[in-house]
């Protein structure tokens, strides 16, 4: 692991660092969004290389199972990016929750001394707000919960094709 570490580009070394539960701790929802697209962006990359070198020994090898020992450090590299990114998911998941949680307590908190009919705001069922006679539509679509979740599915749909392509 620490042979790998030392192998990276200083930049791809300080993201890592940048990953590590002590520097994740101190960091903002935004933050941690930028964070996990940097780190998304770097596995995204080794793994391409790990595929791609991959694909090539295996026709100078003359197998997949003689070219996977010479393209191991490839595979390293792509693994201390998906650990990286699974620690700044986890990190943003525990934010965007918490997040979520004092958003509905300050809603709560707003609507609990007016009646139905007094409130700025009223969901009309649909997906929709109405508010001061203007209809807009839902904003959950740029929620960061629903972003770690399109994050989570679309790394969930990477693993399980890197995992074919181990076969």
């Amino acid at each position: 692991m620490k042979k790998i570490l030392r192998s990276l580009s200083e930049e791809e070394y300080r993201l890592v660092r940048k990953t590590k539960q002590k520097s994740l701790s101190d960091l903002d929802e935004d933050a941690l969004i930028k964070l996990h697209t940097r780190t998304r962006r770097a596995r995204n990359k080794h793994v391409k290389n790990y595929r791609q070198a991959g694909a090539a020994k295996v026709k100078k090898k003359g197998g997949r199972g003689a070219a996977r020992p010479v393209n191991s450090n490839n595979a390293a590299r792509a693994e201390v990016f998906e650990k990286a990114l699974g620690r700044v998911s986890r990190q943003l998941g525990v934010v965007a929750k918490q997040s979520a949680a004092d958003l509905k307590e300050s809603r709560l908190a707003k609507a609990s001394g007016k009646s139905r009919t007094d409130l700025k705001a009223i969901v009309d069922g649909k997906g929709k707000v109405i508010s001061s006679g203007k209809t807009r539509v839902d904003a959950t679509r740029q929620s960061p919960g629903r972003k770690k979740y399109e994050a989570s599915s679309k790394a969930a749909g990477k693993r399980r094709q890197a995992k074919k392509d181990n076969r």
